[in-house]
């Protein structure tokens, strides 16, 4: 009965806390119902009669062996196939296949998610052998597929089969009726891009991308493997469900570092933080009781010896309890959050700065020893700990936390900057400047001048193609993920033209490439923008294996809000707040998002010598608004002398602000 209140609880919370309609709904990709059907036929083979009755719910034949029909969901849709079978003999078999990727439409496999093979076929077929049951069939639970856009029907056996109402039973967000009903909304036409909607529909795309990985909490992928051919998805994943995942296809599994850019995207768009409760607990639960050890990731996984990821599941607490101010949960973890924070400080030697001995990461190379990407996470650890713990009311950890932060600042400048450069090095027997470690070092502030940050942002456009950035730390590879960091600290450097031309290069390529399921955004790609994503680093040259809805590639939803449109929470729940516009070349943005306190919405326009800003955030609370411009300041009716960038206090409420150049 709890669980079922909580349930009821969390869809009465999305429902009362929707944003408001307009234009923008038309881009949102979540589907209708629960229940989806497929909209088109991709492709037939042999003899398939009346195909487009499949579409229709009519029925379609599918005449010989090896004849077979391609259905399209339209979107990256996930769970339990059901279908009718209405003409059957005693002979008649079929077998169902499922990819995100048309690249891999087939009817003898499926993309892999179970395990990446070279053979691209690890998976198979989901084989319904004669004899057929003549009326409504539905896939086994245990069968369920996480993430596909086609759905290929085979005929396994030279007598015909007549089918009909085929359909998808969405599992992802199980505790929400209405998947359309988000919290918070984007809207922007971009003047420079071939589709003017690209940047709402970016916002939207990452939205759902992580509605897709929030999953039931017995649907992980099964550890050990099941034998090849076959896939399935009934492992428990943590403490309690629904839980975030990484993937829809794949992993299906807790991985705090994904959860860095898939929870902020989480929160502005659809605020349902239960989820991510949920994953950060199961962490917690699997704490080493003698060492403070966090596990790199969740069950059945449970993958152990990351010190990146120990990290990142500390940041997520900062950024779940930003979000939601939850302290009773914050209360519940924090013996063991200390623990862990203690762990990572325990590696900190004479030199001031952390060993990293916990070498999985991202799939980056190198890692290990004096590093300069765990080192950030360390700082930003550390930082956001201070923060936590005057929100408990320990002064005295607070000011050890802060304390240390700033020491090791220091020494992060002392030894990873490097003049010739103008970057950070990987570590102090490198000249390699890595991305992940530079984009955090701007993100995270380490920082030590504009400057400064501003050199880093430039030498990062030297690892730019035209389909954005090869990482210099996993060699012809283009991760969606530390792109994610790079495009906030170009925003955070003021570089906004940069991070636009940034967005348009890599997401405009994974939303828009024919090789994508274009609802949902990429795991990674290659340097020339194939599928066969680290396919050297462990994943056995099988771009099949590549996840098509991967939360943490999610980066410009929360970007988009938090730098374009300007709006950010600066304490729990949004008690204060900051609106600082990036104006980034567009001639107006909207949106907003929704906390326990309330909506929080800004709109603003430019044109010519004119700048409007209205805002409408919850009464009680506080905020700074950064002007993006200079001129004639007129604020709720008062003129204001106010310069470009100065802070402006401004109480809860609706306001409205008018700059004449």
């Amino acid at each position: 009965m709890a669980f079922w209140l909580l349930v009821i609880l969390a869809v009465l919370r999305v429902v009362d806390a929707s944003a408001p309609a307009g234009p923008w709904d038309a881009f949102n990709y979540a589907p209708k119902s629960r229940t989806v059907s497929p909209t088109s036929i991709k492709h037939t083979a042999g003899t398939v009669q009346s195909p487009h009755g499949l579409v229709s719910n009519g029925p379609t034949t599918i005449v010989g062996n090896g004849s077979w029909v391609a259905l399209d969901f339209g979107i990256e849709v996930g769970g339990l196939v059901s279908l009718n079978l209405d003409k059957v003999t005693n002979s008649s078999s079929i077998a169902l296949s499922f990819t995100e990727s048309p690249v891999f439409i087939s009817p003898v496999t499926s993309d892999d998610s179970t395990y990446p093979s070279a053979n691209q076929s690890y998976d198979g077929v989901e084989p319904v052998p004669a004899p057929l049951p003549s009326g409504y069939w539905t896939q086994p639970a245990e069968r369920l597929r996480g993430g596909y856009r086609y759905l290929t029907i085979v005929s396994t056996s030279d007598d015909p089969v007549t089918i009909s109402n085929v359909s998808c039973a969405i599992s992802f967000a199980p505790h929400i009726l209405d998947l359309r009903d988000y919290s918070g909304y984007f809207y922007a036409s971009d003047p420079a891009f071939h589709d003017k909607n690209f940047l709402t529909k970016l916002w939207y795309a990452g939205a759902y991308t992580v509605q897709t990985n929030t999953v039931p909490l017995h649907t992980g992928r099964q550890i050990p493997m099941v034998r090849s051919p076959g896939w399935a998805n009934n492992a428990t994943l943590g403490v309690a469900g629904p839980i975030i995942v990484d993937g829809a296809k794949r992993d299906r599994a807790v991985w705090p570092g994904d959860m860095g850019i898939a929870v902020p995207t989480q929160f502005v768009s659809t605020n349902d933080l239960i989820p991510t409760r949920n994953a950060l607990s199961t962490m917690f639960a699997a704490i080493n009781p003698l060492t403070g050890a966090l596990p790199e990731s969740g069950p059945p996984l449970s993958q152990l010896g990351s010190d990146t990821y120990h990290a990142w599941t500390l940041i997520g607490t900062h950024n779940y309890y930003l979000y939601s101010g939850d302290s009773e949960w914050l209360q519940t973890v924090w013996t063991n959050y200390t623990k862990a924070v203690a762990f990572l400080e325990g590696k900190v030697g004479p030199s001031g700065l952390m060993n990293v001995t916990g070498l999985r990461d991202w799939a980056r190379l190198g890692g290990g020893g004096i590093n300069a990407e765990g080192n950030a996470l360390l700082y930003r650890v550390l930082v956001t700990a201070a923060d936590l713990a005057s929100h408990v009311n320990d002064s005295t950890l607070a000011s050890v936390w802060a304390a240390n932060a700033t020491a090791l600042k220091v020494r992060y400048n002392n030894v990873f900057w490097l003049p010739s450069a103008g970057m950070y090095r990987d570590n102090d027997t490198t000249t390699l400047c890595p991305q992940d470690a530079n984009s955090m070092a701007v993100l995270y502030n380490l920082t030590t001048s504009p400057q400064q940050a501003a050199s880093v942002s430039e030498g990062l456009t030297k690892n730019w193609n035209d389909l954005g950035p090869v990482a210099p730390e996993l060699p012809d590879t283009i991760s969606p993920f530390i792109s994610g960091l790079e495009l906030q600290a170009h925003f955070e450097s003021g570089n906004d033209e940069r991070a636009m031309d940034l967005l348009r290069r890599e997401w405009g390529y994974m939303l828009y490439t024919n090789l994508s399921v274009q609802s949902t955004l990429l795991e990674g790609f290659t340097a020339n923008g194939s599928l066969s994503y680290r396919s050297y680093r462990g994943y056995n040259y099988d771009p099949a294996y590549t996840s098509h809805a991967h939360g943490w590639s999610s980066g410009p939803t929360s970007a988009l809000t938090y730098y374009v449109l300007g709006l950010t929470v600066t304490s729990p729940q949004g008690r204060t707040w900051q609106v600082a516009p990036h104006l980034s070349g567009l001639p107006s943005a909207e949106g907003g998002f929704t906390t326990p306190l309330g909506w929080f919405g800004v709109k603003w326009t430019t044109q010519k010598s004119m700048f409007s800003m209205t805002i409408d955030v919850p009464e009680g609370t506080s905020g700074v608004v950064k002007l993006p411009v200079a001129g004639k300041v007129t604020i709720d009716g008062d003129v204001r002398k106010v310069a470009k960038g100065e802070n402006v206090q401004v109480a809860g409420g609706k306001h409205a602000i008018v700059v004449v150049g």
